[in-house]
């Protein structure tokens, strides 16, 4: 149920700090509860999501059998869980469990209608039992009775047909929903009054009905009506039942999800080996206006970007395990990234890093070198504040600290809309007006690159001008940039921060560390010689800057930054145009097989449907297993099927008797490799199953 709900982007998150703090304190329960249960973990696999089949009966449908059972294994389900839940909390410290407690306090878990489901309904043979109804009861027992009287009566019949020379053997069968014997036509004479229910397809035997049988026959149809109408009855009662109770039902669902999704976020917190994150309040303002130190509003030590680690996680537990050969070696740990820390050889984790951010701060800005970081540091801080709202543990060290943010938004990437006639620039500027007209004093708003693609100046002037109204509008503002002038603004304004991302001038590489209160410095010629740019345009630009006054290389520095990025865009656009194309071909030759493919296998199908032609059941297309042990039985019918031409019929005559026969005989068709189909006894072919043979 969990896991449906998060694919359809239906995630749960709390709309109030208050909300995000109840969903944190149930998963740290169903943390308790899973250390508690570890030997016995909780199942929530047969809860069903029945909310399908509630609008059914709802609505006035008529549940079947198995509808009516599904209902009641998830009844049953959700009152286990319960009664485990509350034996964890009773065996141990109930104050730990309260949180996942108070979300079942209120449920009704339809104990009544559960026992009464099962009373009626044995959900291993999907039947109504005899004990459903008085009713039914009395039914049921005058049909066993009547039937017994009709089957000694044709038993006796078809064995004087027989002897009289009637048959070749003692035949009993079903035509029109009556029972009857099978008699030459030439010794029809043998039943004077006997009435004719059908006719073999050669027209050699003749099917009919005793005179005696007649009433047997008669009262046989009328018990087995009123047979299906009681059931009827007993089934409509119960669909009436579940519908009143609908609303209970479907709250107690809703309740299960969340206990659920509790459980989902407690075992994703032990495999990354997460940390309860702590919503800072607006004490830590007091604190700094008092003179104290180390206020933070946000401080996250050490956290990895959640998305990147849960990738390195299952590569790197594919890896021990194909390395090892035991693929349970991580379950020795306290969580995947407990194994993660006591490994060597294994590198491809992201790099854990420090967002700090003091308390009167409302604007970051953070600069650097492309490929350095920035945009995934901005990223992890909002994945952070998003999985802190939904009551996920973060993957980072000590206990984190961060602001309970209403609305987390970002503009990152680009927005250009060819649809909508949009440049980059546009794009940029369209989403960050969309943003300004939704944020408020309790938001947080992330934007990549903020101010680019236009020229410098007004870049810097609009950006500046943006931040400048971010910083009295929303909690925090985290931005990235490549304007050396916007990280100037901390000098005029202490609500500004300054970070930058660190990038090795020696490996040529960056460290994806983020240096707070620092300016990062774009480094663009050295980046540019990195990628392989033309050597003699890279010197001339280094004389150009020797050349330049002091105070104007950090503008120059990001004109030519942009103009090779800019080149460099133009390039991976033609490259991405080129695999767009590319992918479109290789699409429409994909579609052009597919088609092919779908119009062979509709004209094999359509050939296959007309060369079984009309199902004719003559002496030499018939098995017949009647009277025949299991064994003998299953001999002559493999017999039969391999002694079969392609493309043919074959009927299988098993009669009724106590079954055994016919289900060896449905378990051989469902299992040779030449039966492509069967089709099981009907009214008008009782006793009888028809296979098509390959």
């Amino acid at each position: 149920m969990a896991l449906s709900l998060t694919k359809s982007a239906a995630f749960p998150i709390g709309q109030s700090q208050e909300e995000s703090q109840k969903l944190l304190d149930q998963t740290t329960a169903a943390l308790h509860a899973m250390e508690a249960l570890k030997s016995e973990p909780l199942d929530l696999s047969a809860i069903e999501d029945v909310s399908g089949i509630l609008r059914s009966a709802g609505s006035g449908q008529l549940l079947t059998v198995r509808e009516l059972c599904r209902v009641r294994r998830t009844l049953g389900a959700a009152r286990a869980v319960s009664e485990k839940l509350a034996a964890v909390a009773e065996g141990g410290s109930l104050k730990r469990y309260t949180p996942l407690l108070e979300i079942l306090q209120n449920c009704n878990f339809q104990k009544e209608l559960e026992k009464k489901i099962g009373f009626c309904i044995d959900c291993n043979l999907s039947t109504v039992l005899d004990r459903a109804s008085e009713e039914l009861e009395l039914i049921r027992a005058e049909r066993k009775r009547n039937m017994g009287n009709l089957d000694s009566l044709l038993k006796e019949v078809s064995v004087n047909v027989f002897q009289a020379g009637g048959i070749d053997r003692p035949l009993i069968t079903k035509r029109r929903s009556r029972m009857c014997v099978g008699v030459r036509a030439s010794h029809k004479y043998l039943l004077p009054d006997g009435v004719v229910l059908n006719v073999s397809s050669s027209g050699a035997t003749y099917f009919m009905e005793p005179k005696e049988a007649v009433e047997l026959n008669n009262m046989e149809v009328k018990l087995s009506n009123s047979e299906k109408a009681e059931e009827m009855a007993i089934l409509s009662l119960l669909t009436s039942e579940i519908a009143e109770s609908e609303a209970e039902i479907k709250y107690l669902l809703d309740k299960l999800l969340e206990v659920d999704l509790a459980f989902a976020k407690a075992a994703y917190a032990q495999w990354m080996n997460g940390v309860c994150p702590i919503f800072s309040s607006t004490e830590s303002e007091v604190l700094i206006s008092n003179g104290a130190d180390n206020a933070w509003s946000v401080d996250i030590e050490g956290i990895q970007h959640p998305l990147l680690l849960g990738s390195s996680l299952r590569n790197f537990t594919d890896f021990i395990a194909s390395s090892s050969g035991d693929p349970s070696i991580t379950e020795e740990k306290s969580g995947a990234m407990a194994a993660v820390k006591s490994s060597k050889g294994v590198s491809s984790f992201p790099v854990p890093i420090d967002i700090k951010v003091q308390c009167g701060t409302r604007v970051v800005v953070i600069s650097g070198p492309n490929t350095g970081g920035k945009t995934a540091s901005m990223k992890t801080l909002g994945l952070a504040s998003l999985m802190s709202k939904a009551g996920m543990y973060l993957p980072a060290k000590k206990q984190p600290r961060l602001p309970w943010f209403d609305l987390v938004l970002a503009d990152i990437g680009d927005s250009q809309s060819l649809e909508r006639s949009l440049s980059t620039f546009s794009g940029h500027i369209s989403r960050i007006c969309e943003i300004l007209e939704i944020a408020s004093k309790e938001s947080l708003v992330l934007i990549d690159e903020i101010g680019s693609g236009t020229d410098p100046l007004e870049g810097v002037a609009l950006s500046t001008s943006i931040l400048q109204y971010l910083k009295t509008r929303v909690n925090l503002a985290v931005v990235t940039t490549h304007y050396a002038d916007l990280s100037r603004l901390k000098g005029k304004d202490s609500q500004y921060e300054n970070a930058a991302l660190e990038f090795s001038l020696e490996t040529l590489q960056p460290t994806y560390q983020i240096l707070w209160g620092s300016i990062g410095n774009s480094n663009a010629l050295t980046i540019a010689n990195s990628i392989g740019f033309d050597k003699k345009i890279i010197e001339r630009a280094k004389k150009w800057v020797d050349s330049l006054k002091p105070e104007k290389q950090q503008e120059r520095k990001v004109v030519l930054y942009q103009s090779l990025m800019e080149e460099r865009s133009r390039l991976e656009a033609q490259f991405r145009r080129a695999e767009s194309l590319h992918a479109d071909i290789m699409g429409l030759y994909h579609e052009g097989e597919q088609s092919r493919e779908l119009a062979s296998n509709l004209d094999a199908t359509n050939s296959a449907a007309i060369a079984y032609g009309p199902l004719i059941q003559t002496s030499k297309n018939t098995v017949d297993l009647l009277g025949m042990r299991v064994e003998e039985a299953a001999h002559h019918l493999d017999m039969a099927i391999s002694a079969r031409g392609s493309n043919s019929v074959l009927f299988i005559v098993h009669g009724m008797g106590t079954g055994v026969v016919k289900e060896q005989a449905l378990e051989i068709l469902r299992n040779h490799p030449r039966v492509a189909k069967y089709e099981q006894e009907n009214p008008m072919n009782y006793g009888c199953t028809v296979a098509y043979i390959k």
